[in-house]
């Protein structure tokens, strides 16, 4: 009976424990898009060129650290911050740089690196991780490149190693559309994870808060890791988002500084610590209504999306149309990610690739007609909201242009977070700092109200007025 007893006890308190940490969010909405990936690895990539992109790294002033015609080894620095010469981006891959590619005013966007097919890797010299210093695992991150990896809430960019953060946070899963399932992308990297936890753990003194949903907590790996503080969360996208995280575990006030990783690059950074190498290899996703055969694939950041080519569905054709729709090609999800077309590259965040279709048509009567139930409304203008359960194949179609920017009340229903993000984004237009500040600008980034931009009425750019508000910040509290 003791025996029993003990195990009730142990089971009440682990029970207790999920359910002192666990978060429920009743904002928020899951868009129904068809084409998620199959849990199955159908390739690997072994690209021939990859691309380096500086723009993947908020407010980076990029000096180049290699010419056309270097020789590289996977782990080789071929970037750094002209104001910040402790942020390296490091090359994926051994090869020769092919090319410098430069924009207006010469800004630099991509290095373009041929690649030998030997993956080299350059040997980094780090510590025992379970013995090392503070100093020593910094130094190691910072030599290796895998630094930049990190984000700074506020603002979303590389932080100062010289600035303690109150905590870290990292995200256990995705919530965005048709997101990769990191419990399976990640599952052959459990010993790197737990390394490169155990490495981190050491850079602040309020721990590292892993973030998992609800309903994938028992199943999920992540939840037998050591030296992490696990908090559950339940509710629709965002709440996969770390920021939204962040705001109900630890919020972060003026003055404050907390950091974020993703899964992948804590993988990365535990490889690093485990072999001594710049490895960052991972396992994404190919989804969308218009992959074929969406799944997953293991390939290397800055891969180019040619590669991919058989997963694009050519023969979709345009509804009431004769002719085949274009696709569009994302490095990301739908909300967040990056249009680069089928000549571009995948970012470095990035560990999903979308194909969906470019909307370049014209509807008659638009949302008058209730009665398509092939189109998805949140505001349940179309008659579709009968069928909660179905999956719709949408487009990029805006139906109609941009409209004058009114209070609808819909920001705050998919937002879960205690901020007024119509008087946020008025604020910011405003360029009002004060205001800025007394409604969240440190707490919020692009991500956070992408689902404002999908809902919103007035097709407004809502990301990119966040952008401007952070880079306005970041120009004057500098």
């Amino acid at each position: 009976m003791c025996i029993f007893a003990a195990i009730f006890l142990i089971i009440r308190e682990k029970i207790f424990k999920i359910m002192s940490d666990h978060i429920r969010l009743r904002k928020g909405l899951t868009i129904p898009l068809k084409g998620d990936a199959k849990n199955h690895i159908t390739k690997v990539v072994t690209p021939d060129k990859v691309a380096i992109k500086p723009t993947d790294f908020r407010s980076l002033n990029a000096k180049l650290m290699v010419k056309e015609g270097d020789e590289v080894k996977a782990g080789t620095p071929v970037l750094t911050d002209k104001r910040r010469p402790y942020i390296f981006i490091s090359s994926p891959v051994s090869g020769t740089v092919k090319e410098i590619v430069r924009g207006e005013k010469r800004k630099l966007l991509e290095i373009i690196i041929e690649c030998d097919k030997k993956n080299e890797y350059r040997q980094i010299s780090v510590p025992n991780y379970r013995s090392a210093s503070k100093g020593e695992i910094i130094k190691s991150l910072i030599d290796s490149g895998l630094w930049s990896a990190f984000k700074q809430r506020p603002y979303g960019i590389v932080p100062d190693p010289e600035i303690e953060p109150k905590a870290i946070f990292i995200s256990g899963f995705d919530s965005s559309p048709l997101a990769s399932d990191l419990d399976y992308a990640l599952r052959s990297d459990l010993e790197s994870i737990q390394a490169g936890v155990d490495a981190i753990s050491k850079l602040t003194q309020g721990g590292i808060h892993l973030g998992l949903h609800v309903s994938h907590y028992a199943s999920s790996p992540f939840h037998r890791l050591d030296r992490v503080i696990i908090h559950t969360f339940d509710g629709d996208h965002p709440a996969g988002n770390v920021g939204v995280q962040i705001h109900h575990i630890s919020p972060i006030n003026k003055g404050e500084v907390a950091w974020t990783l993703d899964m992948h690059s804590l993988a990365a950074i535990g490889r690093l610590f485990i072999k001594g190498v710049y490895d960052v290899r991972r396992v994404i996703a190919i989804t969308g209504p218009r992959a074929k055969n969406p799944s997953y694939i293991e390939t290397i950041p800055g891969m180019p999306l040619m590669d991919i080519r058989e997963y694009a569905d050519n023969m979709n054709e345009e509804p009431n149309k004769d002719k085949v729709m274009p696709i569009r090609f994302i490095s990301g999800n739908v909300l967040t990610g990056e249009s680069v077309g089928r000549e571009g590259y995948l970012g470095f965040f990035h560990n999903q690739i979308t194909l969906v279709s470019e909307g370049k048509y014209f509807e008659m009567f638009g949302w008058i007609k209730p009665f398509r139930l092939s189109k998805f409304s949140f505001s349940r203008s179309y008659f579709s909201w009968l069928f909660p359960k179905r999956r719709y194949s949408s487009d990029t179609n805006l139906n109609g242009g941009e409209r004058a920017l009114v209070m609808t009340g819909l920001y705050e229903k998919v937002l879960p977070m205690d901020i007024y993000p119509m008087y946020l984004l008025k604020a910011i237009m405003a360029e009002d700092i004060d205001k800025m500040e007394q409604l969240g600008i440190y707490e919020v980034i692009e991500e956070d109200f992408a689902l404002c931009e999908y809902v919103c009425p007035s097709k407004t750019e809502i990301q990119e007025i966040i952008s401007n508000g952070i880079d306005l910040m970041i120009k004057e509290m500098s």
